[in-house]
């Protein structure tokens, strides 16, 4: 959702509200679902002018969440830790927003350099309905081509043993038909997620000869042998980031569903404090992390926002996806390492 102004805040609210009733909230769980949108948005109308909010539905096993998404290309925050004071502003509102965000939220992080602008992530689940246990920390942007109403892209991904398997499909053009094509590769990735990514992809192939085809890729983080596999036809790019620079992963020429000519999976190495990128063509190939300090040690949410911000072409369907292994942390209980002193460390209560 676009937000310029006070009625895009005022938008934002009605649609969050919404979600958080579509998914059974009870009307105080949906009344701070509704807070938290309100205050992102209304910060961005007053400080950045023109930004957007993304709002997600979250799924562990039975339990249901929102995730929201702020993003602004405005002036920055020097100190975010000092604005999210209540009673700080800069523009003579009572100054109340990124602290209330903060304190109503399940999870809150915000990303925010003086001269790029801000992202702020929020996730809430009620309490009566909280995932106790998560092994990974997996964020992800995904978003239709300006002006469509459903998005040709989409991803999945499901945790089985010590391998976790991801999915990005790029249905062929964008509209409903490429949405089709997306589910449709999803759906057969859930039945086929047990095997190596090369056996998923083709049997995603399989899938989709009826539809009007999609690039894809699988990737699959393998915790007992410290690699990723991974197997892709056309443009959906993965990058794998460690402490020693960043690795591009192969994908082959094709469209899945329609002709492929080579399906070959690849390994590369995998540490702990990894990350994996995975990302639609809607994202230009060119991203780098460079300009954005510390941005790798915070929640996936954030640098999958930050990478859509200020690397999505603005002409296709995007998608970003970021995995992380957050081994031994319970969702009740997920901090990120401390991170630079002009950033604010995320937090889940």
């Amino acid at each position: 959702m676009s937000v310029t102004d006070r009625s895009g805040a005022s938008e934002a609210r009605r649609e969050a509200e919404s979600v958080a009733k579509g998914l059974g909230f009870k009307n105080a769980d949906v009344g701070i679902v509704a807070i938290i949108v309100t205050e992102a948005a209304k910060n961005i109308a007053k400080y950045a002018t023109k930004g957007e909010v993304i709002l997600q539905t979250l799924k562990v096993e039975d339990h249901f969440g929102i995730e929201m998404i702020a993003l602004d290309r405005g002036p920055g925050m020097g100190n975010p830790a000092v604005c999210m004071q209540d009673g700080f502003s800069t523009g003579g509102s009572p100054g109340s927003g990124l602290g209330a965000i903060s304190r109503l939220s399940t999870l809150f992080d915000v990303f925010s350099v003086p001269g790029q602008g801000t992202v702020v992530l929020s996730r809430f689940w009620p309490k009566a309905n909280r995932p106790r246990f998560a092994r990974w920390q997996i964020g992800a942007v995904c978003v239709p081509k300006p002006r469509e109403t459903v998005s040709g892209d989409g991803f999945a991904w499901k945790d089985v043993n010590n391998d976790l398997s991801i999915l990005v499909t790029d249905g062929l053009g964008h509209g409903p038909l490429a949405a089709t094509a997306s589910r449709e590769a999803i759906k057969s990735f859930h039945g086929h997620s047990h095997l190596r990514p090369a056996e998923i992809l083709k049997a995603v192939h399989d899938a989709l000869r009826s539809t009007r085809g999609a690039a894809a890729a699988v990737a699959q983080v393998d915790l007992t042998g410290f690699t990723v596999r991974f197997a892709g036809v056309g443009n959906v790019s993965g990058v794998v980031i460690g402490p020693e620079g960043s690795r591009n992963m192969v994908s082959h020429n094709g469209i899945v569903g329609i002709e492929v000519k080579k399906i070959q999976e690849f390994e590369y190495p995998w540490l702990d404090d990894a990350a994996l990128v995975m990302c639609s063509d809607g994202i230009s190939t060119r991203w780098s992390l460079d300009p954005y300090p510390g941005l790798i040690r915070r929640h996936p949410s954030l640098l999958a926002g930050v990478l859509y911000r200020d690397y999505g072409r603005g002409t296709d369907d995007s998608t970003v996806v970021v995995v992380r292994r957050a081994e031994g942390r319970t969702v009740a209980d997920q901090t990120d390492p401390t991170s630079p002193t002009n950033q604010v460390s995320s937090h889940e209560i």
